[in-house]
C-alpha cells in the first residue's frame, strides 16, 4: 500500500527552523530533519511504498514512530482513501451573529472607484441614486433589530454594523436603532456590539459623542494623507475631501481615547499608482492616530484606469512584506501593532481556521436594505438576484441554502488543489460577481496574491513564534 503526504505548504525562518501547514487540516506543525525527510519522500503524486524508506534507517524504531506520529496527524494518508465526508453546511437555520444596516444608499463623496455608486455598481439608476428609498426609514430600522434578535439563536450577544452610502447622512435611523436595540437586548437578556463605516464628513460633535458613549467600533474610509486621499475621494464638486475630513477624525480619536473606546481603525482602497503601503499606514497611525489600519486591494470590473493589474499586486505583496517587517518587530517586544490585515491572518493561522465559506456573507451575516430587503452582505443590498428575504417576514431558507451549497469550496475545483483554501475558499462573492458573473465563482485572478499573502504570513508566524511565541496568547480561544 501506497502512502502519500497530503496537500501542504512548508516554510522556513531565517534561523533554519522549519514548519509545515497542513491544508486538509489548517495546523501547522514543527518538523525535524527527519519528518522533512518523511514528507519529502511521500510526496509524489502516486506517493510511496512506506517499507523501502523505512529499510534505509539504521534506526527502523525510530522512523516507524515518526512515520506514525504524521499518519495518525493526517499528513502522510493511503494513496485512494477515501475521504470522510464533509458537512455540507452547519444545521439549518443557521443563527444570525451579525446584522449590517445600509442606513442610506446615498453619498455626499463621488469616489471614483466606489463598487456601489461607480462604473461596477449592481444595482439600478445612476450616481448615487439606487432603486431603493434613499433614507432607512425608523421603523424598517427597528424591524431591523426585532429581526437580528429572534433569528440570533441563543446567542448571548449580536453584532449591529451600520452602513452606506454615506452612513452619516441617516445618522437619526442610527440612533433610533442604537436605542431601540439598547432596550429590546435588555428585555432578553442579550448584548449587543455597535459598529460603523464612514468616510468622516460628518463627524460633528453631536455624532462623536453618540458614537464614542455607546463604544461603537468605528472605520473610517480613507486612503492616506492630502495627495492620496483627494485622488479619488472627492465631494460632487471635485473638491478634495481632505481638510474637511482631518480634523474631524482626530476629534474623534481624542474622544475615544479619553473614553477607553474601542480601536479606531482605517480602510484604505488600494489603486493603480497609490503611494507605498508602509508610507500611508505610518501617515495613518503617527499623524492622525488611527489605531489599525487595514488594506483592500479595489475591487474594479476589467478595463477600469484604478485597477491594480497583475504588477500592481505583485508590488502589493512586497509593500506589505515590508510593513510585515514592522509588525514582527513589534510582536518579538511583545507589542501590538496595527496592520490589521496581517494580524487578521495570524489570527487564523493560528486558531486553525478551515473555512468552507470564504466570510460570514448569507451565513452568520446578512445585510439590509433601506427597505428592509435582505442580501447576502452589505456589498448585495438592493441587487435582486441575491436577495434572501425581508426583515418582516424573514429569510428565505430555501434560497439562502441553495446559495450556500453552491458557494461551498468543495464546489469549486480550481480550489482542490491550493494550500491556500482553508484561508481563502474561493474570496469574496461581490468582487467575483464583478469579475465572472456569478457570485459563487472562485476568484482566479487575484489566486497568485491570496497565495503570497498567505505564504507571508506563514513566514511572519514561525518567525514569531520562533522569538517570542507568548505573541499568540492574544489569539487564544476560550
Amino acid at each position: 500500500m501506497n502512502l502519500r503526504t497530503v496537500l501542504h505548504r512548508r516554510f522556513r525562518t531565517e534561523t533554519g527552523a522549519e514548519f509545515l501547514y497542513v491544508a486538509t487540516s489548517a495546523a501547522i506543525l514543527g518538523v525535524d530533519p527527519l519528518t522533512s525527510n518523511l514528507v519529502d519522500a511521500f510526496s509524489g503524486p502516486e506517493g510511496a511504498d512506506s517499507e523501502p524508506w523505512l529499510a534505509q534507517h539504521d534506526d527502523r524504531v525510530s522512523a516507524e514512530s515518526a512515520l506514525h506520529d504524521l499518519i495518525d496527524l493526517g499528513v502522510i494518508r493511503p494513496v485512494g482513501e477515501a475521504q470522510a465526508p464533509r458537512a455540507q453546511l452547519p444545521p439549518m437555520p443557521f443563527p444570525l451573529a451579525t446584522l449590517v444596516l445600509n442606513v442610506t444608499n446615498k453619498c455626499n463623496l463621488t469616489c471614483t472607484y466606489c463598487y456601489e455608486y461607480g462604473d461596477d455598481r449592481l444595482t439600478a439608476g445612476t450616481g448615487s441614486k439606487g432603486t431603493g428609498k434613499p433614507l432607512m426609514p425608523d421603523d424598517t430600522a427597528r424591524d431591523s433589530i426585532d429581526f437580528l434578535l429572534r433569528s440570533c439563536g441563543d446567542r448571548p450577544q449580536v453584532s449591529i454594523t451600520f452602513f452606506g452610502g454615506e452612513t452619516l447622512l441617516n445618522f437619526p435611523a442610527i440612533r433610533v436603532a442604537t436605542e431601540y436595540a439598547e432596550e429590546r437586548a435588555k428585555a432578553v437578556k442579550k448584548r449587543v456590539h455597535y459598529s460603523l463605516t464612514t468616510n468622516a464628513t460628518l463627524l460633528t460633535d453631536e455624532v462623536v459623542d453618540f458614537l464614542t458613549k455607546h463604544r461603537f467600533g468605528i472605520t473610517v474610509s480613507i486612503d492616506g494623507d492630502q495627495q492620496e486621499q483627494d485622488r479619488h475621494r472627492t465631494f460632487k464638486k471635485g473638491v478634495g475631501s481632505f481638510d474637511v475630513i482631518a480634523p474631524q477624525i482626530r476629534h474623534l480619536i481624542a474622544t475615544n481615547k479619553e473614553r477607553k473606546g474601542r480601536p479606531i481603525g482605517a480602510r484604505v482602497t488600494l489603486t493603480h499608482g497609490a503611494a507605498p503601503v508602509a508610507a500611508t499606514y505610518r501617515f495613518l497611525t503617527q499623524e492622525l492616530g488611527f489605531d489599525e489600519v487595514g488594506f483592500a486591494p479595489v475591487t474594479a470590473g476589467l478595463g477600469r484606469e484604478y485597477a491594480l493589474g497583475e504588477k500592481g499586486y505583485e508590488r502589493l505583496l512586497r509593500e506589505f512584506g515590508e510593513l510585515a517587517e514592522d509588525y514582527i518587530a513589534a510582536a518579538a517586544r511583545g507589542e501590538s501593532h496595527g496592520f490589521s490585515n496581517l494580524g487578521d491572518l495570524l489570527r487564523e493561522l493560528h486558531q486553525g481556521v478551515n473555512k468552507a465559506h470564504p466570510c460570514g456573507a448569507g451565513l452568520g451575516l446578512l445585510g439590509v436594505s433601506t427597505e428592509g430587503e435582505l442580501g447576502l452582505c452589505h456589498r448585495f443590498v438592493e441587487s435582486k438576484s441575491h436577495a434572501v428575504g425581508n426583515v418582516t417576514t424573514g429569510i428565505d431558507e430555501g434560497v439562502r441554502t441553495a446559495f450556500l451549497q453552491k458557494a461551498h469550496v468543495d464546489q469549486k475545483t480550481d480550489c482542490t488543489q491550493c494550500f491556500a483554501r482553508p484561508l481563502c475558499a474561493g474570496g469574496c462573492y461581490h468582487e467575483a460577481h464583478v469579475r465572472y458573473g456569478d457570485a459563487t465563482h472562485a476568484n482566479l485572478h487575484y489566486c497568485e496574491w491570496i497565495r503570497g499573502f498567505v505564504d507571508l504570513g506563514l513566514a511572519s508566524y514561525g518567525r514569531i513564534l520562533t522569538q517570542n511565541p507568548k505573541f499568540f496568547a492574544r489569539f487564544e480561544t476560550s
